[in-house]
């Protein structure tokens, strides 16, 4: 009798203990220092009204007014590292190549039209910036205007290149980078501390556990942004996926968009961006799940949502 009183309390103990500490992490951790906040977020730029990571994108979502520019790194075969998503070109630009295999001089300008990835059939038509920018160029065109750099290859003088020129531009405190790769993310954090990272695929599955655990308040975090998608959203034919699939998505929707687990997040200084939103309603149900910024393809669509609900930009 007396052993279950003792385990009963105990457990009891540790559940409004750890209730505590997901309401208020400020009293077991110092909560992190914010030097932007990021609501509205460009994906490659804002993938759906300009061709992808595009200086023109770029422009366009800047003049919009958005918060952050999402874009992806690659370094070419005479180490000039590259704004591209895919590692070869052929979706991007019809020619077979692979970009760490051509100079920079020597790559194919990007077809005039291209799908967007997280709309179904849709397509992008271009203008005429067709032009695979270097980073540096968004570094001086756009000096003030936080970046999300994702380092899209396992590659250490890939890492060491764009950690220079963050530095070089004076941008460490308006720079967020990482991958879905913990070992990606571990290389970037040991060769610049300073520049914030996001959660790998490992880490977030561990934030997920903790969170469910209970143990999430007492564990410290390294990482400054957590860049999830919403789950619902990745699949591109609901209609085609099989019974199992919309199981396992139902799941990890439930698991993932926690507002108890944003609101924790944010509590402790780290910002929750939810991926790659191109509707209303999915606009507004990260937002009031508590999420902080919400990435699009379309940074129009965004900003007028954001005005029409009073939500600041």
């Amino acid at each position: 009798m007396c052993a279950a009183v003792y385990v009963l309390s105990t457990v009891m103990g540790y559940v409004l203990t750890s209730a505590l500490l997901l309401k208020c992490p400020t009293l077991l951790h110092r909560r992190k220092r914010e030097p932007f906040l990021s609501r509205h977020i460009s994906h490659r730029g804002g993938a759906g009204e300009n061709l992808e990571n595009t200086m023109a994108a770029f422009k366009h979502a800047v003049d919009l007014g958005t918060d952050m520019l999402e874009l992806d790194c690659h370094m070419t075969k005479d180490e000039q590292v590259v704004v591209s998503h895919d590692a070869n070109l052929e979706r991007s630009t019809g020619i077979s190549a692979y970009i760490s295999d051509v100079a920079y001089a020597d790559l194919p300008p990007y077809l005039c039209k291209l799908g967007v990835t997280f709309q179904r059939e849709c397509v992008c038509e271009g203008g005429e910036d067709k032009r695979i920018p270097l980073l540096r160029d968004v570094f001086e065109a756009f000096p003030k205007t936080p970046v999300n750099i994702d380092i899209k290859v396992n590659n250490d003088t890939l890492i060491k290149k764009v950690s220079e020129l963050v530095v070089k531009y004076d941008r460490e405190h308006i720079t967020v980078w990482g991958n879905s790769s913990n070992q990606i993310v571990q290389k970037c954090y040991k060769e610049n501390p300073r520049i914030p990272v996001l959660f790998s695929m490992r880490r977030v599955l561990m934030l997920v556990g903790l969170f469910y655990t209970g143990l999430l308040p007492f564990v410290p975090l390294k990482e400054q942004f957590l860049e999830i998608p919403m789950p619902s959203i990745v699949t591109k034919d609901p209609d085609k996926m099989t019974r199992s699939q919309h199981v396992i998505t139902w799941l990890a929707d439930t698991l993932l968009m926690r507002r108890a687990l944003f609101n924790h997040l944010t509590a402790r200084g780290i910002q929750v961006y939810v991926w790659v939103l191109n509707d209303e309603k999915d606009f507004k149900r990260a937002f009031d799940l508590g999420a902080t910024g919400v990435m699009t393809d379309f940074p129009t669509k965004l900003r007028d949502f954001m005005e029409k609900n009073g939500t600041p930009i």
